[in-house]
């Protein structure tokens, strides 16, 4: 049956408010827990710290004392979701397992998101990004199994392969190649809209964790890599939020994130397994469902614009967590040698000498390694090979099928290099 939030009923305000009780939550089991509830769990977190954050930027801009009190009471509701979603991670849960579970959803969010667009634009800059994703969820495989000798396989359950992607240090690129065109926000897709909002929320989400976790683990090659990837996450928000169209006024956004919200639970409330997971998505798209409500509302009092028009008359495909492997290796194989220039991708070995590329990675790689590298080396120095998790068959592309050799960087199939 056809689901529209505006036509649907939500929780009033003032039934809102949780006491403390409840939003104490018991968290799950880390080792009974399935993976993608863990992935749920993790990018809906996102989702509520964003629509936290765009409440109060949005609160900066504007100028009238009953709006202001309008989206500080949104916002504390937010902010309470936000709370019973992050509790839910178990204290036993280690830092790097958490970051497993964040590089499941970047890579797993991401083929689904890029699989389902319509836009191309934003389908080539979701693909592009996802083979730089996968290689993380790779070096920190390798930071787990070198640190603690755990089995990262027991985190993403198999779902995920796991196996260099572009490598890492090769995905240091200069900040002015990392903005892309926008979609129009009078003809995109409402889908568009919506993969936008939620690739942006999850990476920023990911970008903050590493800004305040990477500096927890105990060796230097550990501290090193979170600092080396959290670059490429910064590098990644600014990639995504280029996509959406910045005439976009403060209450059309508002709108699309509060419909964003209701879309999300939505769908999620479809696949999970666990009952008391499942009543929370209940109770929040509830909730969200009167935000939604009032976001329709200040449109038409400040805006005088109908939210119907903006709307689609049903929720559009829902997003689903699923097992990308053969997309992932599809498009690892076909772009693994790609790089940005200006809003364009190309090959790494088309760009000129001069090119500003090679000119930021003198700077940032200056002895040519990286902790990125690193890890897998002393990996292979200690284990005698690197780790991986390939489950349908070997590499996809030959040159790095040898797990004695660290994958290089820059590395294209015309013209493979190792170190």
């Amino acid at each position: 049956m056809a689901f529209h939030p505006l036509q649907e009923k939500g929780i009033p305000f003032e039934r809102q408010v949780r006491n403390w009780d409840e939003l104490n939550v018991r968290p799950y089991d880390k080792d009974e827990v399935h993976p993608y509830t863990r992935t749920r769990i993790i990018l809906m977190n996102g989702i509520e710290v964003e629509a936290a954050l765009f409440g109060h930027q949005m609160a900066r801009q504007v100028d009238a004392y009953d709006l202001k009190q309008k989206l500080a009471q949104v916002r504390r509701i937010e902010q309470q979701q936000q709370k019973t979603i992050n509790w839910l991670i178990p204290a036993d849960e280690s830092t790097l397992e958490v970051t497993l579970g964040y590089e499941q959803v970047a890579v797993d969010l991401t083929a689904w998101l890029a699989r389902t667009e319509p836009d191309e634009n934003v389908k080539n800059a979701l693909s592009f990004a996802l083979i730089e994703d996968f290689d993380h969820l790779y070096r920190y495989s390798n930071l787990m199994s070198l640190m603690d000798g755990k089995d990262p396989a027991r985190v993403v359950g198999e779902l995920t392969e796991i196996f260099p992607g572009r490598p890492t240090v090769a995905e240091h690129r200069h900040p002015l190649d990392s903005i892309r065109n926008h979609y129009d926000k009078d003809r995109a897709d409402i889908l568009t809209k919506l993969h936008v909002l939620t690739i942006v929320a999850g990476e920023q989400q990911t970008m903050n964790f590493y800004m305040n976790v990477g500096n927890h683990p105990e060796i230097s090659v550990g501290r090193g890599l979170y600092q080396e990837i959290a670059q490429i996450e910064e590098q990644h928000v600014s990639h995504y939020e280029s996509l959406a169209d910045p005439r976009e006024t403060w209450f059309e956004r508002l709108l699309l994130h509060e419909y964003n919200e209701c879309w999300l639970y939505y769908s999620f409330l479809q696949e999970e397994p666990d009952e008391c997971i499942r009543d929370i998505w209940q109770n929040h798209l509830d909730c969200e469902i009167e935000h939604l409500h009032l976001a329709a509302e200040l449109l038409d009092q400040y805006e005088g614009r109908d939210a119907e028009s903006l709307l689609p008359p049903e929720l559009p495909e829902l997003v689903r967590f699923q097992s990308n492997k053969q997309y992932v290796r599809n498009i690892l194989a076909a772009q693994i040698d790609l790089t940005a220039d200006g809003n364009m991708y190309t090959p790494v070995e088309a760009l000129p000498d001069s090119h500003r590329y090679f000119t930021w990675q003198r700077l940032a790689n200056v002895d040519g390694s990286a902790p990125s590298q690193r890890v897998i080396e002393e990996h292979i120095d200690r284990r005698g090979m690197d780790y991986r998790l390939e489950t349908e068959g070997p590499h996809p592309i030959e040159e790095l099928r040898d797990r004695a050799k660290v994958p290089a960087g820059n590395l294209s199939p015309a013209a493979p290099e190792a170190v």
